[in-house]
Order: C-alpha cells, then sequence, then structure tokens
C-alpha cells in the first residue's frame, strides 16, 4: 500500500510539477529559474483554483451567516448536539461546505511537498524523471531577476512571504466580533484567540520555514499568497456588493409597503 502511494505521488505530482518548470525553463528566453517558478506557480493555482473558489465562497457564505449561527449557539448553548444539528441544517440550507478549506488544504499538501523536493537539489533535477519529450536543461540562470540567487536563501523574499501570508491571512480570517459579558463563552474566548493568533502567528512561521530553505520556495510562497489575495479580494468586493444590492432592494420594498399603507388608511377614512 505504501510502496503504491509513493509511485502515485511521484507520477501524479513530483513527475508532472518537474517537467513543467524544465520546459519552462528551456523555453523562456532568459532562462531565468525565477520567472518560471512564478509561471508555474500561477499555473498551479489555476488547476486548484475551482477547490480553492469553493473554500473562499464557503468562507465568505459563513461569515454572512454568523447572526444565524449566533442565534442557534444561543437557543441550544445546553444542548451540543442539537446545536451541532441546526448549524448543519443552516449550512446544507444556504449551500455550505465546512469542510471546503480542509479539501483545498490536501490538494495543495503534496504540491507543496513535491516542489520542496524539486528545489531542495538547487539545480540538479532528477533527470531520470523527465518525460520522453523534455529536453534536459542545459542553460539555467539562477539569479532572480538577476538580482536573487534562488538555489541560496533570501532574507527579502522570506520577509515578503511573511508579509503577503498575513495580508492572506487577514482576508481569509474574518474578525471575530466580541460578545457581550453575559453572552461570554470559553468556547467563544477560545476562537478569538486563534484567530489572533493565526494572523500573526503564521506569518512569522512562514517567514523562519523560508529562511530555511532556498529561495525558490520564498518565491512560490509569495506568489501563491499574491494570488490568493487578488482572489479573495475579488469574491469580498462582490460578495459586498451583493448585500448593498439587497439592502437596497429591501429598503424599496419596504418604502413601497409603506406607501401602500398611507394609500389604504387614507382610502379607509374617505
Amino acid at each position: 500500500m505504501f510502496g503504491f502511494l509513493v509511485s502515485f505521488y511521484y507520477t501524479a505530482f513530483y513527475e508532472p510539477l518537474l517537467n513543467a518548470l524544465v520546459f519552462l525553463i528551456n523555453v523562456l528566453p532568459t532562462h531565468d529559474i525565477g520567472i518560471a517558478v512564478i509561471i508555474l506557480t500561477i499555473i498551479v493555482k489555476f488547476i486548484i483554483f475551482p477547490f480553492q473558489h469553493r473554500s473562499v465562497i464557503a468562507q465568505r457564505k459563513m461569515k454572512s451567516l454568523q447572526p444565524e449561527l449566533e442565534e442557534i449557539k444561543e437557543k441550544y448553548k445546553k444542548d451540543g448536539q442539537e446545536q451541532a444539528k441546526k448549524t448543519m441544517e443552516l449550512y446544507k440550507r444556504h449551500g455550505v461546505n465546512p469542510f471546503s478549506g480542509f479539501v483545498t488544504i490536501l490538494i495543495q499538501l503534496p504540491v507543496f511537498i513535491a516542489l520542496y523536493k524539486i528545489f531542495m537539489v538547487g539545480t540538479g533535477f532528477d533527470l531520470s524523471r523527465l518525460y520522453s519529450f523534455i529536453a534536459a536543461p542545459t542553460d539555467i540562470n539562477i539569479k532572480f531577476l538577476g538580482l536573487i540567487d534562488m538555489t541560496k536563501v533570501s532574507y527579502l523574499l522570506a520577509v515578503t512571504a511573511g508579509i503577503t501570508q498575513f495580508f492572506q491571512m487577514k482576508l481569509a480570517i474574518p474578525p471575530i466580533k466580541k460578545a457581550a459579558k453575559a453572552g461570554k463563552s470559553f468556547k467563544d474566548d477560545l476562537a478569538r484567540s486563534m484567530s489572533v493568533q493565526a494572523k500573526y502567528i503564521m506569518p512569522a512561521f512562514i517567514f523562519f520555514i523560508a529562511l530555511k530553505f532556498s529561495s525558490a520556495m520564498a518565491l512560490y510562497w509569495t506568489t501563491m499568497n499574491i494570488f490568493a489575495i487578488v482572489h479573495e479580494s475579488v469574491v469580498k468586493k462582490k460578495a459586498e456588493k451583493i448585500v448593498d444590492n439587497k439592502g437596497q432592494n429591501n429598503g424599496k420594498a419596504t418604502g413601497n409597503n409603506q406607501i401602500a399603507d398611507r394609500k389604504s388608511s387614507s382610502e379607509d377614512v374617505h
């Protein structure tokens, strides 16, 4: 079983990514491995985009359902089983999959491991894993934009990876409102604490991890974060626009009802 999983990992993740990277290095006029990493990251992000998009949409929907979730928590605070049941019913009614983020992580993890194995050896790629139609690279420019050596650690890219991770986490994790003292619970405090820690600890963790590997990994992580920031910003703006339109429509409906009520009252008087 283990042998099958290893074989599947190399066939499905490692070899396609290695061959794609070598192909990009070969076709790029400058043979810049840094630019090849950026292009490869964008290609990977577009491949997993449908899963990522579902995850982002689910997060936004869950945020909009927060008032209803709070009502359920308050109503069934003494019955955890019923609270969980009503929460899942609410998610189902609004088409929200709370586990979509977990699926995205499962997909990204083997990709990250494969890229780590590729970049770990610098430019000494495993040529035995190349497809027959992919030529072995003869000229590799390891200086990204002529400035940063992709085979060594880069403090600049490590800092950039940490900063972009912070903004990505800030967009991905919505702020948790402070509950009133009467409605405070250990669970709410824990959720708020974990949210704050995730926003600051994760970027710091990424920064220190980036200092342990070649700058190619930091560049990959930075590109991935920028893609995610743009994606989540677009989804956030669309969601806010939908909410604003709903609010305007509800306002118009309320106004029309009030006018109708006044007309009806006037007719009754006459």
